[in-house]
C-alpha cells in the first residue's frame, strides 16, 4: 500500500485582507440585503455594503479555501452560500455571518461552476472530475458534527471536464457544458440525460436558462453565442458580436435582455425580443470573468482578470438599445460609476540562498523582502530593480531545500513536505560567515534545524 504523502502549507499575508489580490472569479448581488459577494483566486470571498455605495463599502471575508474559488450562489432567501473551488471542495457559508458551516470533499478535482434551482432548493456542482452532483439545499444547511451524513445524485455519462452549468428556478432543467463542444440536457429528478444539442465548436463557458427551461442560452470560446429552443432541440439565433472567447453571460428576470463578455474585454448587452439588436455597454481593461446585474438592474458589476470591481450604470445602454434596429458596436459607457479597488498580486519570487528570505514583486513592480520562520514581511523595497535586490543579498552559504513557494493565490503560500522538511541544517557561524561583516571569533557554534523551528512557531 502507498504511503499516504503528508504536507503542510501557509500563508504569509497580512492579519485582514480587505482587498482582492488577482482576478475576480465570481459575482452575486443580493437584492433583498443589497450586498455584493465577490470570489477571487486569492482563495477568499468578499462581502460589500452597496448600501455605502460610493465610499468604503467592505464588510467581512470568508477565507476558509485554499485555492481559487470558481463559482459561488446565494441560497435560502440569501441567508447562506454555496461556494466551489480548485481545491476539489464546496463549502457552505452562513452568509450574514461570514462563517463556513460545512464543507463537501465529494468532487476528486477542481469544482468549477454551480446551478441554484430557487423554488426547490437544489444545487448542482460540476468539476474538473468530469462530475455532476446535485445537493438539497436543506439537508446541507441542517448538518451538525452528530448529523453530518450528506447523500446526492449523480449525473452519470459525461466524460469531459464541466466548465459550466445552468438549471431553471423549478428544478426540471438541467444543462451542462464542456470542451465536448455540445450542451447536455439532463432532467434533475431523474439524473437523465434528455439530449444534447451539437453546433459549437469549441468548449462551452457559460448557460443561462429561462424560468420554464424550454430556452438555454450559451456563450463558447469559438466566439459566438446560441439561443437554442429546447422543445425543438436545435439553435434558434446564432449571435457574432464578440470577436474572442465568451465566457459570462447575465440575463434580466424577464428574461429579455442578455449581458455578455469575454476575453474582447467588450461587454454587450442584447435585447432577447430581437436577437439582432446589440450595444456594447462597455469596455473594459483586462479580459471579463463575470458580469452580474445589480441594483433594480439598472447597474452591471464586471470583474476581470485583475483585481477591481467596476460597477456600470445601463440608463444610457438601455435607452440606446430601445432606438437601435441593428449591432452596435460604438462603446456606450466610457467611464464606470464606481470601482472596488483591488490590491496587487504577487508575479515574481526569489529564495535567496541562506533559504529564509524571499524576494517577490508585485502586478503593480513593488518588490519586498519576507522571512519564512517568521511568516512575515519584514522590508518593503517599493519600485526598484527585482534583480539588483537579488544579487545584493546573494551570499556564499549552501542550505538545502526544505520549502516550496507557490503564487497561484496572490499571496506567498508556503508549503513544508514530509521529505524535506527536516534537510536544512544552519548553524549560527555559518549565517554570520556568510554576511559582509563576518566575525565567528566569540561565536559558540550551535547548529538548528529550520524544519522544526518553523513546526515550533506554527503550533506553539
Amino acid at each position: 500500500m502507498q504511503k499516504k504523502r503528508v504536507q503542510l502549507s501557509f500563508l504569509i499575508r497580512n492579519e485582514n485582507e480587505r482587498l482582492h489580490r488577482g482576478g475576480i472569479n465570481a459575482l452575486r448581488y443580493d437584492a433583498k440585503n443589497d450586498r455584493l459577494y465577490t470570489a477571487g483566486r486569492d482563495s477568499i470571498i468578499r462581502a460589500w455594503d452597496c448600501k455605502r455605495y460610493g465610499s468604503d463599502m467592505y464588510e467581512y471575508s470568508m477565507e476558509h479555501h485554499t485555492d481559487w474559488v470558481n463559482d459561488i450562489v446565494l441560497v435560502n432567501s440569501g441567508k447562506h452560500i454555496l461556494s466551489a473551488s480548485s481545491d476539489a471542495t464546496i463549502k457552505l457559508w452562513n452568509a450574514p455571518k461570514g462563517t463556513c458551516m460545512s464543507t463537501l470533499r465529494t468532487h476528486k478535482d477542481f469544482v468549477k461552476c454551480l446551478a441554484y434551482a430557487k423554488d426547490k432548493e437544489q444545487v448542482a456542482s460540476g468539476g474538473f472530475d468530469n462530475n455532476i452532483f446535485l445537493w438539497d439545499v436543506n439537508v446541507l444547511t441542517a448538518l451538525t458534527a452528530v448529523n453530518n451524513t450528506v447523500t446526492t445524485s449523480t449525473f452519470t455519462g459525461n466524460e469531459h471536464s464541466v466548465y459550466s452549468l445552468a438549471m431553471n428556478p423549478s428544478g426540471t432543467v438541467l444543462v451542462s457544458g464542456s470542451p465536448e463542444n455540445v450542451i447536455r440536457v439532463y432532467d434533475p429528478r431523474t439524473c437523465t440525460l434528455l439530449m444534447k444539442l451539437k453546433g459549437h465548436t469549441d468548449n462551452i463557458r457559460a448557460l443561462v436558462l429561462n424560468r420554464d427551461g424550454t430556452q438555454c442560452i450559451s456563450a463558447s470560446s469559438d466566439h459566438s453565442i446560441r439561443i437554442w429552443s429546447l422543445g425543438q432541440q436545435r439553435c434558434i439565433s446564432k449571435l457574432h458580436i464578440h470577436s474572442d472567447a465568451v465566457w459570462t453571460l447575465c440575463v434580466n428576470e424577464a428574461f429579455t435582455r442578455l449581458y455578455s463578455s469575454g476575453r474582447d474585454r467588450r461587454v454587450y448587452l442584447t435585447d432577447l425580443t430581437d436577437a439582432s439588436r446589440s450595444v456594447c455597454v462597455c469596455q473594459e481593461t483586462e479580459p471579463v470573468l463575470r458580469v452580474e446585474l445589480g441594483k433594480e438592474q439598472q447597474q452591471l458589476w464586471v470583474s476581470t482578470t485583475e483585481s477591481n470591481i467596476r460597477c456600470w450604470n445601463l440608463k444610457d445602454s438601455l435607452a440606446t438599445l430601445t432606438r437601435t434596429t441593428y449591432y452596435d458596436g460604438e462603446v456606450i459607457c466610457k467611464q464606470p460609476d464606481m470601482i472596488i479597488q483591488g490590491g496587487p498580486a504577487l508575479k515574481h519570487y526569489h529564495i535567496l540562498s541562506d533559504k529564509r528570505h524571499i524576494i517577490t514583486k508585485d502586478s503593480n513592480n513593488n518588490v519586498a523582502l519576507y522571512d519564512v520562520l517568521q511568516a512575515k514581511m519584514i522590508e518593503n523595497l517599493g519600485k526598484c530593480d527585482y534583480e539588483e535586490e537579488i544579487r545584493k543579498r546573494t551570499k556564499t552559504i549552501f542550505v538545502p531545500n526544505w520549502f516550496c513557494v507557490d503564487l497561484k493565490v496572490g499571496i506567498l503560500t508556503i508549503t513544508l513536505e514530509e521529505s524535506d522538511i527536516f534537510a536544512a541544517w544552519i548553524s549560527v557561524k555559518e549565517v554570520v560567515e556568510s554576511s559582509p561583516a563576518g566575525n565567528t571569533t566569540e561565536i559558540v557554534d550551535i547548529k538548528e534545524n529550520y524544519g522544526v523551528l518553523m513546526l515550533h512557531s506554527l503550533f506553539e
